[in-house]
């Protein structure tokens, strides 16, 4: 048995794969303009047969990404390619196109000079399409669709981490078993949608809130002093009252309650102090805020009844 296939078997094989693999086969210039492309590049709306001039290869690709898949290229001209693949999205018709991985290899003529470069691109859009939904369901809390507390605890690291203002807010439904009791599972559910849907009308784009437990709810505010967070949140206590009075008739009590702290020194600090605050609130008479004045790192507390 031959070890090796011939020069003409080889080109054959190249030919079979390049016209009915889905996989894009490109064959660039010294410049990174394209001369021959397999059938495949119509996945991109390009129809290489159509084609007078081919595309730079930069053009294939989102323009987040041409940076990358420029210097790739000028590595492999350079007779520097890498077996390397890489993960990039593509462009499609002017808009964001699927993800494809990209390999970037030098193509030397007869004479051994490096003349152009050979592109391989694969399509992952399965794939990631999948590590999307894996993604969404670690992080994502099912009910509300909100983040959860392990993505909660993950951007606090991070604020911790990289010092900036912030406060935290911690909302706590009140004597929501007792409501849940009442009223049933699925009443209690609807009641932590709407909650959710409220917090998402009543806070700012740049605010993070997340489900981090039960009937608790956290809302990390960027930029805001523990007081100023305070102020933001107070509308948001009166109007879940207002909305469960008109609701229930005021056949139930339907509050929320809030701690405050700003975010400082650790994240296991921030929430202890917040934790306190909410707790302080619940023993004041619930339906009110309480903060914490000096943040992580003190134990003063401000009230602020409903309004």
């Amino acid at each position: 048995m031959r070890a090796e296939f011939t020069t003409r078997e080889r080109l054959a094989a190249y030919g079979l794969l390049a016209n009915r693999s889905t996989d894009i086969i490109l064959k660039t210039d010294g410049r990174g303009f394209v001369l021959a492309a397999s059938p495949a590049l119509e996945a991109l709306g390009l129809a290489p047969g159509a084609m007078l001039i081919g595309p730079h290869v930069r053009d294939l690709v989102h323009p987040a990404w041409r940076a990358l898949i420029e210097e790739e290229l000028s590595h492999a001209l350079a007779g520097e390619g890498s077996e390397d693949w890489l993960e990039i999205r593509t462009a499609h018709e002017g808009r964001q196109g699927p993800w494809f991985e990209f390999q970037v290899r030098p193509m030397p003529d007869q004479s051994g000079q490096i003349d152009g470069a050979l592109v391989v691109m694969r399509c992952i859009a399965r794939r990631k399409s999948l590590e999307e939904r894996l993604f969404a369901a670690e992080y994502t809390d099912p009910l509300t669709r909100l983040t959860n507390r392990i993505a909660f605890v993950a951007m606090l690291d991070h604020l911790v981490a990289r010092p900036h203002r912030a406060a935290l807010a911690l909302f706590d439904i009140d004597h929501f078993m007792r409501l849940n009791m009442r009223f049933g599972q699925n009443a209690g559910d609807d009641l932590l949608v709407a909650f959710a849907g409220l917090l998402r009308a009543m806070t700012r784009s740049d605010d993070i809130i997340s489900r981090v437990g039960g009937e608790r709810f956290g809302v990390i505010m960027p930029g805001l002093l523990p007081e100023e967070a305070a102020a933001a949140c107070m509308p948001i206590v009166d109007t879940f009252a207002e909305a469960g009075r008109a609701t229930l008739g005021g056949t139930c009590a339907v509050s929320t309650s809030v701690g405050i702290a700003g975010i400082a020194l650790s994240a296991d600090n921030t929430v202890r102090q917040a934790e306190l605050a909410l707790f302080l609130a619940k023993a004041k008479g619930r339906s009110r805020i309480e903060t914490s004045a000096r943040g992580a790192g003190g134990g003063a507390m401000r009230s602020l009844p409903p309004g």
